[in-house]
């Protein structure tokens, strides 16, 4: 480089500088960086009876451990294996992986081995084809040669290193992502197989209603030949026995939907689902602990993903604002060149090389530059509200779930024993219209009132179980593996 050249590079570093810290906080205007607000309250409100405190067990507990059915256990086990989203989720972990190792790469020197061979004519009437005339230089000149060749961009205001951070930072918030779809998906299966048991349970409950029913139908048919009850009576009983036979049907398709479910999320086909319907009847909605709501920062893997996507969009940011400064090249080569492959090898004769250096900075027509930067901030202000939303949505959710466990252990007592008061009813109907004390509206609102609290009683412990399920996908739970 000579000395203009270096004087216009050193001129055009100082200008670029000089322009930069004067109007760096004009590019962004009103919508500058700001850090997160990351404070949440210090607890989750009063806590409901039926919600222990202390150290969020559910959070470090595995689900092997969390959920006590071995049929349960066997299916998330399976689907850990086998889910077709997981395995899609792992592939993105793989490119972020290489996006990383691409970005560290830019940082580094770039090395290239070269082979060519040319043929060269220069004009006649040019100074080069004089002097080749005069030298007695061929016309047609070929040239042969090969080398190395390297080039390093040196990132002397941390560019490409910011980069490369961001990188990271994106591969590091798959993983992230790909645990939060690990409690995703055992918390859906947990769900299903709860909905399928229930569904299992209701449907042995219509069955046995509609034995009784179809008793009840012939005592009252028998009663109307013995010309002690109508033709009213008879058919009220045979539509209320048609009314839960087609009942039946629509929770069999329930059934079937419900089991196909749990089978897509364990990535197999249409088949028999094992589980044990007995299992809910006897099933104790867990009790968890909740912790402190500043555990979820740590524990909920979305929040840190959320986290991890805000570092890499923060260095991004560094990145494109590193474009402003100058940026410092340097090129060498080393290799042999020559017009004739006789001599092509000798040395000093055909040896060649060549360094150079260069000192570039942006000075005009800037605006792809600023524009770049812009966005880059944007973003950044954008991952902000996306952690923001994370850590709100994280407690409300654990909120939420904590007073519907109250709320559906309160209600599970009442239907139990509004179930054992029907019950009562029923034997006493049953009793007044033998001995014609009662008629058969009585006698079958009755059952019919008993019926729909059994189905209630069930559906109100499966949405314990639930509830206990999403307290320990609120928490961040399910995704961690033994050591």
């Amino acid at each position: 480089m000579n000395r203009w050249s270096h004087s216009i590079a050193v001129g055009t570093t100082a200008c670029a500088l000089s322009l930069f810290a004067g109007c760096a906080a004009k590019v962004l205007g009103d919508n500058a960086a700001r850090r997160p607000d990351a404070s949440v309250p210090g607890s989750f409100g009063p806590p409901p009876a039926s919600v222990p405190l202390g150290p969020s067990v559910a959070t470090q507990q595995q689900w092997d451990r969390f959920f006590a059915d071995p049929n349960l256990r066997a299916l998330i086990k399976e689907a850990l294996n086998n889910n077709q989203e997981l395995d899609i989720r792992l592939q993105d972990i793989i490119i972020a992986q290489n996006d990383a190792a691409a970005a560290r790469g830019e940082y580094l020197p770039r090395i290239d081995a070269e082979v060519g061979a040319g043929l060269e004519k220069v004009g006649q009437r040019t100074s080069q084809g004089v002097s080749d005339r005069a030298d007695g230089v061929r016309e047609h000149l070929p040239n042969f040669r090969f080398g190395l060749r390297a080039s390093w961009e040196t990132d002397m205001f941390g560019r490409f290193r910011s980069a490369r951070k961001a990188a990271k930072a994106r591969y590091q918030a798959t993983i992230q992502e790909r645990h939060f779809l690990v409690t995703q998906i055992i918390a859906e299966l947990a769900n299903s197989y709860y909905d399928l048991v229930a569904l299992d349970n209701q449907i042995d409950i219509l069955d046995r209603n509609i034995a009784i029913q179809k008793d009840g139908l012939a005592i009252v048919e028998a009663k109307k030949a013995a010309a002690r009850d109508n033709e009213l009576g008879v058919q009220r009983f045979r539509a209320e026995v048609l009314k839960n036979q087609g009942r039946r049907f629509a929770f069999e398709q329930e059934r079937i939907v419900a089991e196909n479910r749990i089978n897509f999320l364990v990535g197999r086909f249409p088949q028999h689902v094992e589980r044990d319907p007995a299992a809910l009847r006897s099933a104790k909605p867990e009790l968890v602990a909740t912790g402190l709501p500043s555990d979820l920062l740590e524990n909920r893997p979305d929040v840190k993903a959320a986290e991890l996507r805000l570092s890499a969009a923060e260095f991004d940011t560094k990145s494109a604002k590193a474009r402003f400064y100058p940026s410092l090249s340097l090129d060498a080569g080393v290799g042999y060149e020559s017009f004739n492959l006789r001599h092509l090898v000798d040395t000093p004769q055909s040896l060649a090389y060549s360094a150079a250096g260069s000192l570039l900075a942006p000075l005009l027509n800037r605006a792809a530059i600023k524009a770049d930067y812009r966005s880059a901030n944007a973003r950044q202000v954008q991952a902000v509200y996306e952690y923001e939303r994370a850590i709100l949505r994280a407690y409300t959710e654990v909120y939420n779930q904590m007073m519907a466990i109250t709320n559906l252990s309160q209600r599970y007592q009442q239907l139990a024993e509004q179930v054992t008061a029907l019950e009562s009813a029923i034997e006493v109907s049953n009793v007044l219209y033998r001995s014609a004390h009662a008629d058969y509206s009585e006698v079958l609102l009755t059952r019919r009132d008993s019926l729909e609290a059994e189905m209630d009683l069930v559906e109100a412990r499966k949405l314990q179980l639930q509830a206990v399920v999403a307290v320990y996908q609120a928490l961040g739970g399910g995704w961690r593996r033994s050591p």
